[in-house]
This record gives structure tokens, sequence and C-alpha cells, in this order.
């Protein structure tokens, strides 16, 4: 067995300090986008093409992760990390550019354009996840990495609250005319990344030890493709599923049927190469099985309650949008206190599970309290309630794939390390959707019963796209909320929406209490065995740490 490579400690430290720089800007370029997205549809004239600037980069980015993790197996993470880079960095540019020249051949005019950029940005972002945790694998053992989990959620709860402060601020205040030329605000929402993923690549190059590779072999094309077309028609159809079209339109039937198609030829494909993109032989590995289920149900439990909440509070409680980013910042005080501390706990003590089980346990609390919120639920109120859904999140955000990490031989870590985030964010996308199609239900449900209960208030149906913009003219316009509810009329419709929406969103918790409740049960059946205390030697003949561990509790 060959031994495991030494680094230096300063150079570990500022390897550590650019990975976080990585993981900052994948999770800043896909929030600091949100508020922007009004002004940059506006200027470039895609109203219609709206979504498609947020779904292009979430198709990409997903994708591409097991790819991005078996390249890093065969290179080597460093290069694969700077060609990752180097495509998000050209993605930002172009992003930036968007309709500056015009409508271009084959691209189109300024909306189609950013959407090709967005999605080569997601390209390149694939990258940016995958590889800096499975560089953070390959320099520090597992016991020892437990304790940076708290240093990750922090990256990530500063993306999630400040990304879109940032954007709303590039956007208002960061227009201005060169030579006669001006150029827009929303456009420095792009270019902002260029500097920070600059510093990253210096420190990259200079300092990052030259991590040999974890395996060997070839590029699964065939693969490759498969999983390519596979996914990202499954995606689709969950994006487009009961928004665009009916779930069993002939769209939405035809792209289950052609990612049904190609993730079968896939299997098949993984079974007959030498180097496939994912080596099926994990698959007998019970600890990555159980611990990537469990990360795929929280994902879709907790992306479902989240993505809505800030609109709950807009609507159903008729606050503020800044109000709302604030009330929400109690779940993310939550998220990285909790993180930071099981993951110092988790270092000391060398083992995970009691940790999963007590977060686990604290989150299904915190989501059982809000299926009590309504319109009149207070601020505060909501706040303590994801203030226990955030210390219940703390120890998933981490310790999912610390787990999967501890239980692979090295020459897999990279694409083990890969398949973690690419459940997440399956999962992420299917809470989206599904709780997304609850609340579209609930909510015509809800409309349509107290409508009947009141003739006075005339009600028609609404979708999820009419509440979002009815918050934003609010919020845009206050002597236009006023003036609505001074008319009795227009504020009897305006307290039925605001109960039929509350009523709506707590059945959309009710499901994803129901998904929690499973992915616990999962998570349960996760293996309990001990953190490796040093990090494990590069090749195949290396032994997976469920050989080696001791069971915990």
């Amino acid at each position: 067995m060959q031994e495991p490579p030494v680094f230096d400690e300063a150079d570990r430290r500022l390897t550590l300090i650019s990975v976080l720089i990585v993981f900052l800007l994948s999770a800043m370029s896909q929030t600091v986008v949100a508020t922007a997205m009004p002004r940059i549809v506006s200027d470039l004239s895609g109203l219609h093409l709206y979504a498609w600037a947020t779904t292009a980069y979430l198709l990409a980015s997903t994708v591409m992760v097991p790819i991005w993790g078996k390249l890093g197996d065969i290179f080597g993470r460093k290069p694969v990390l700077l060609w990752g880079i180097g495509v998000f960095l050209t993605g930002s540019w172009l992003c930036g550019l968007a309709g500056e020249f015009g409508d271009l051949p084959l691209i189109g005019g300024g909306m189609t354009q950013l959407i090709t950029a967005r999605a080569l940005q997601g390209i390149g972002g694939g990258a940016l996840f995958t590889i800096a945790f499975a560089i953070i694998a390959d320099l520090y053992a597992p016991r020892e990495r437990a304790k940076f989990s708290g240093l990750f959620g922090s990256v990530f709860g500063v993306a999630s609250i400040f990304g879109p402060v940032i954007g709303g601020f590039f956007t208002d205040h960061g227009t201005f005319e060169v030579a006669g030329h001006v150029v827009e605000g929303w456009r420095w929402v792009f270019y902002v990344n260029v500097p920070f993923a600059l510093a990253a690549v210096a420190m990259i190059t200079l300092k990052m030890p030259a991590l040999p590779p974890r395996g060997e072999g070839r590029i699964d094309y065939g693969g490759a493709a498969l999983i390519v077309v596979g996914f990202t028609t499954l995606l689709l159809a969950i994006t487009w599923g009961g928004r665009d079209y009916g779930w069993g339109s002939p769209m939405i039937l035809g792209l289950l049927t052609v990612s049904l198609a190609s993730l079968t030829g896939f299997v098949f494909v993984q079974k007959a190469v030498r180097d496939p993109i994912l080596p099926l032989e994990l698959f007998k590995n019970r600890t990555f099985n159980t611990a990537n289920g469990a990360a795929f149900i929280y994902s879709m439990a907790f992306m479902g309650v989240t993505s809505f909440l800030p609109l709950y509070m807009q609507v159903g409680q008729g606050v503020p949008a800044t109000r709302s980013g604030l009330t929400m910042l109690a779940l993310m005080v939550g998220l990285v206190a909790s993180s930071t501390i099981n993951g110092q706990l988790v270092t000391r003590t060398g083992v995970y599970k009691p940790f999963m089980i007590g977060g686990g346990a604290v989150l299904i609390v915190g989501v059982f309290s809000l299926c009590f919120i309504g319109p009149d639920t207070g601020t505060l109120d909501l706040a303590w309630r994801l203030l226990i859904v955030g210390i219940g999140l703390g120890p998933g955000q981490s310790l999912f794939g610390l787990a999967v990490q501890n239980a692979v031989p090295p020459h897999q870590l990279g694409v083990a390390t890969s398949s973690g985030q690419f459940v997440r964010q399956i999962g992420s996308t299917m809470g989206v959707a599904l709780f997304g199609a609850i609340l579209t239900w609930g909510l015509t449900s809800e409309l349509g019963r107290l409508s009947a209960a009141d003739p006075a208030a005339q009600m028609q149906t609404l979708e999820l796209s009419d509440l979002q913009r009815m918050a934003m003219e609010r919020d845009a316009d206050p002597d236009l909320a006023a003036a609505r509810a001074a008319d009795p009329a227009t504020r009897a419709a305006d307290q039925i929406i605001r109960q039929s929406f509350s009523t709506a969103v707590v059945y959309g918790i009710v499901f994803s209490l129901a998904v929690l409740l499973l992915g616990f049960l999962l998570m349960l059946k996760i293996p309990g065995v001990r953190l490796q205390d040093r990090v494990p030697p590069p090749g195949p003949s290396a032994t997976p740490a469920e050989a080696l561990a001791k069971p915990g509790t």
C-alpha cells in the first residue's frame, strides 16, 4: 500500500482559503442573480424566457457534477478545478456581455445570449462544489475535516443572505457611463465574480499541493453522454411539469420516456465499460446508499420549505421583502451555529451518527412547528421556528458527505463526493417542483372555497407567478398597497388571497414533514462507523473505511 503524501501546513491552510473562495463563488452565482432578474428581463426584453436564466444554470451544473468528479479522480483535483474555474469565469464574463452587441448569429438576442452563457457558467459551476469538497478530503483525514463543516456552512449562509443584497445593490446603483456608452448595473452581478476567481486561481496555482490522482483509466464518453441526456430531460420534466405543461401532457411524458431510456442505457454502459463514470460497485456500499438517500430526501424537504417561505411572508403576512429576508436570517444563524458546533464535536469524538440523529430529530420538531403558521403569525413567532429548523439542518449540511467519503476507497473519492452533491441538487429541484405543485393545488382549492363563502369578493384562479408579481409590485409601490387596503372590495379579496396562500403553504409543509420522517428512518440505517484518523493513501488498492473502522454509536 502506498504511503499517504505529506503536505505542508501553510500550503494546506492557503489551499483551504482558496477552496472556500471557490465555494463562495459557486454559492453566490445562484443567489446573487435573483434580485437582478426583473431588471435584466426588462433590459433584454425576455419576459417569456424569465425562468430559463435560472434553469439553464441548474441543469448544466447538476448533470456535470458526476463527470467533474470522475475527471478529478483520473487527472487530479488541481488541474480539473482550474479548468472548472476557467469555464465558470468565461460564462460569467459572457453573461455580463449579453445583449451588448445586439443579435448574434445562431444565438439570437440578449436573453438567449444570457441563457447560453448561464449554461456555460453552470458547466464550470458544477466543478466548483464537487472538486472543492474532494480537495478537502484529499488534504485532511475524515475526523479532522469534520471541523471545517462550520466554515462551509458559514459560506453557504453568507451567500444566501448577502447574495440577494449584493445583486440588488449593483442593479440599483451600479449603472455608469463610459464614452457615451451606458453600462447597466446588473452586469456587475456577473463581473464581480472575476476578481475573486482570479485570486483563487493564483492561490491554487502557487500554493496548492500537487495532489496525486486517486484513480486511473479513460473517460467514459458514452456514459457521460447518457447521463447528461438522462438527467437533463428528467430535470426539464420536473421543472416544466405542472407549471408550463400538464403532468400528463405529451411533452412531459416524452421527456420522462427519454430520461428513462437514457438512464437505463447508462446502467448497461456502466456495467460494460472498464472505467465507468459512476462505478456500480459503489451501490453495494451500505453507507453510500443510505447516506446519499437521506441527503436526497433532506434536500427535497429543505428546498421545498425554504424556497417559498419568503413569498409566504410577503403575500400571506403582507410584510416587505426586506423584512422577509431578515426573518430568514434566523434559519441561517441556526444552520451556521449548529454546523460549526457539530463539526467540532464530531472531530473530538470521532463519530458522526449521534449528531445526525440529533439534528434530524430537531429538524422534524422545527418543521412540525411550521405546520401551525398562518396569515396572523408574527415575524418573531416565525423566526424562532426557523431558528429550530436551521439548528436541525446544521449536521446534515456536511455529515452525510463525510460519512460517504469515510466509507469508500480513495481512488473513488471524487466520484463518491460528487454523487452526494449530485443527489442533493436533484433532490432540491424535485422538492421545489413538488412543493410548488402542492401550493398551486392548495391555493386553487382554498380560493374556490373562500370565494364561495364571500360572493362579494370576486376571485379568479391565481398561479404562483401571479403571487410573485403581486409581491414585487406591492414592495415597489407602497402607495398602491395603501390604496388597495383602503378599498373594501380589494381588501376583502386580498384577505382571501392571504388566507388561501397561507393554508396552501401549510399543506406543502405537511408534505415536507412526511418526507423528512421517511428520511429520518433511512438515516437510522446509516452504519455508525468511526472516522479515520489519517489521510488514506492514493491508489486503488487502499482498503475502504468500512472494512477497517470499528462500529460507533
